[in-house]
């Protein structure tokens, strides 16, 4: 029935359009009169889209990566694994490393970061990136920030010692993401903190992950956010980390850093890094005697060893430090050098004796660094450092007494919680009864998680005060000027920053600068002291002196790849064993090998063979016009 608001019933459904409704031809016409809408696009963001293509047709191994590394030349010893393996697989790489601490900062940076001054101008090596050494780090081997803006990907290897270290790091990914870069995270800020805000979605890779950096790169290239933290075990038991028999590209050719342990032993209540590295897990002997008779076949003439804690070696494994050092000795070739790292007063303690027989050996440093960090035993009891001011004293002075002329470095913590102006006087006395030539004064940084961040701290201004007066002491004396005149062997391995000199280190591992003499690269070198400074010596080369050169390989060029192994080439793909290894195995892999490899993961992949060859053939045009 139809309804009771009809007036009528319409027998054709065309009666509905009255004469005055308008005709399909009139619609047609008023059509051209119509004008479409401008939307307003948002062109920097569909530029991107345009620009980057979908995650399933990324080539890998033929982007440009930027590593930057912060932090201990145990990081720098992990980034430089990274860079090699990236460069292996095909990448291209630029390499930045950063000064850093081991624990603590140089005093000139401290002190320029107190007076807001630049550091003091040293004509020292650009690669010295260890405490150790009181000088600040350089460029990397082939990078700075202008190669940063070229790169596809950032890997960024951070560092936790100190707030400005982690406070760098972030700044570093908040400009990555302003310039839509890719990032992956690795070092020990994301394995400590993995849950901060700023690293929610992006990679990360934890410090015993390094040797599945390219999969991490690859994934996060694509798209993706992979995220690595696990630790390395081996039926349960923890190991040292990844392999050390990974390609690398070694910062200076020269020299060689092998991390013998991670993690340590102690709980140190300012220290974050423990979060990161966890407890000791050494490395067996033999690998490491390996790792350093491979780096001496590539021409490398100095090894440091290096470590959270090197005097805690081999406690989880049932072995010692002195253990290693004798077999490392018997490898070392004549005219190389070796160098030991950072180790804590209570575990050198138990080997002084053999410690000071190594030490007198003449293919190894007489220098070690242990640090105090302060000459108070009731602030040492509140950092939980397990010794006393005694104990310390009673190690410097055998060591004196065992090695002639040995240098002590050493590390102090100014304005810990708690510390008084009766502590801090008694480490000014123990810098003043030392002299030490080497010192690291850092102005204590509370660090997040630890307990010393929840102790009642001493207000900045006092801290800032202590580091300053403390400084003023160390820069009151020069510890060469006795030495003027000497005649001293020294190994050259490096230049100077203001590229006027070359840097050697004497018997003693002060650095010593010499004539810009090409054939003096990686030599020893005989040479007569004729000035000195706060932190160097200059040294005049005898004119009837032989320069000796270390019966190694020849050093491998700058940026090559160390360290591929046949294991490693097949790991790559089998096309790779056709390459001829070295006696140091380390032929760099070529840019066609690189495009079978890639064909070969597209095939693996099931990419259809024309898409895969049309792939091969876009990475070869990219490689040959790049």
């Amino acid at each position: 029935m139809p309804s009771a608001s009809c007036d009528s019933l319409l027998d054709d459904i065309e009666d509905i359009v009255s004469e005055e409704d308008s005709k399909p031809q009139d619609r047609l016409f008023a059509r051209k009169h119509v004008v479409p809408k401008v939307r307003r696009r948002n062109t920097q963001k569909d530029l991107q889209e345009e620009n980057s293509p979908p995650s399933d047709s990324t080539i890998p191994g033929i982007q440009k990566i930027w590593i930057r590394t912060w932090g201990c030349s145990h990081n720098n010893s992990d980034g430089e694994y990274m860079a090699g393996q990236l460069a292996a697989y095909g990448y291209k790489i630029t390499v930045r490393l950063v000064s850093c601490t081991d624990p603590v900062v140089p005093v000139q940076a401290s002190q320029a970061a107190l007076t807001r001054d630049p550091a003091p101008s040293l004509p020292l090596s650009p690669s010295t990136f260890v405490s150790e050494e009181p000088s600040m780090v350089g460029e990397g081997a082939a990078g700075g920030e202008e190669n940063a803006s070229d790169a596809d990907l950032w890997l960024l290897n951070s560092c936790t010692v100190k707030n400005p270290a982690e406070d760098h790091f972030r700044n570093s990914i908040k400009k990555a993401q302003e310039e839509n870069k890719k990032l992956v995270l690795a070092g020990c800020v994301p394995q400590a903190q993995p849950r901060q805000d700023y690293l929610k979605g992006l990679s990360v890779l934890g410090v015993q992950q390094i040797d599945r950096v390219v999969e991490v790169v690859e994934e996060t290239i694509k798209g993706h956010s992979v995220r690595l933290l696990g630790q390395k075990k081996d039926n349960g038991k923890r190991l040292g980390g990844a392999r050390l028999d990974l390609p690398k590209i070694r910062k200076n050719p020269l020299i060689e850093i092998i991390s013998i342990n991670t993690g340590c032993l102690n709980a140190c209540t300012y220290c974050k890094t423990k979060h990161a590295r966890g407890n000791l897990a050494s490395y067996p002997i033999d690998q490491l005697v390996d790792r350093a008779k491979q780096s001496f076949q590539e021409g490398v003439c100095e090894i440091w060893l290096t470590s959270e804690d090197t005097g805690a070696y081999g406690r989880d494994i049932g072995t010692d430090l002195p253990a290693l050092l004798w077999k490392l000795v018997e490898v070392i070739p004549e005219g190389a050098m070796l160098r030991l790292g950072m180790t804590n007063p209570p575990y050198i303690l138990e080997h002084l004796e053999e410690m000071a027989k190594i030490l007198n050996h003449p293919r190894v440093y007489a220098f070690l660094h242990i640090p105090v960090q302060s000459a108070s035993d009731s602030v040492l009891m509140e950092m939980k450092r397990e010794y006393c001011v005694a104990d310390f004293k009673r190690v410097v002075d055998f060591l004196k007494e065992k090695v002639p002329g040995i240098t002590i470095a050493t590390d102090i913590i100014c304005g810990f919680p708690g510390e008084t102006d009766h502590d801090f006087q008694e480490t000014v006395k123990l810098v003043e009864e030392y002299k030490f030539p080497s010192l690291f004064i850092n102005q204590f940084y509370p660090r997040p998680g630890t307990p010393a961040a929840k102790m009642e701290q001493v207000p900045a201004q006092v801290k800032k005060q202590r580091t300053k007066d403390l400084s003023r002491i160390f820069h009151s004396y020069n510890p060469y000027d006795h030495k003027i005149g000497e005649r001293q062997q020294v190994l050259v391995t490096e230049e100077s920053f203001d590229s006027k000199f070359y840097v050697a280190h004497n018997r003693f591992y002060e650095q010593v600068l010499v004539p810009k003499n090409p054939t003096f690269m990686g030599k020893m070198v005989e040479v007569d002291i004729y000035e000195s400074g706060k932190h160097f010596m200059k040294g005049r080369p005898v004119s009837d002196a032989k320069v000796y050169t270390p019966s190694i390989s020849k050093p491998l060029a700058k940026g090559e790849v160390s360290g591929l192994t046949e294991e490693f080439r097949n790991t790559l793909g089998s096309h790779l064993s056709s390459i001829p290894l070295t006696s140091a195995a380390s032929q760099r892999v070529s840019s066609s090998s690189r495009m079978v490899l890639q064909l070969q993961r597209l095939h693996a992949l099931r990419m259809p063979a024309g898409l895969a060859l049309f792939a091969l053939l876009f990475a070869f045009f990219v490689k040959v016009y790049n």
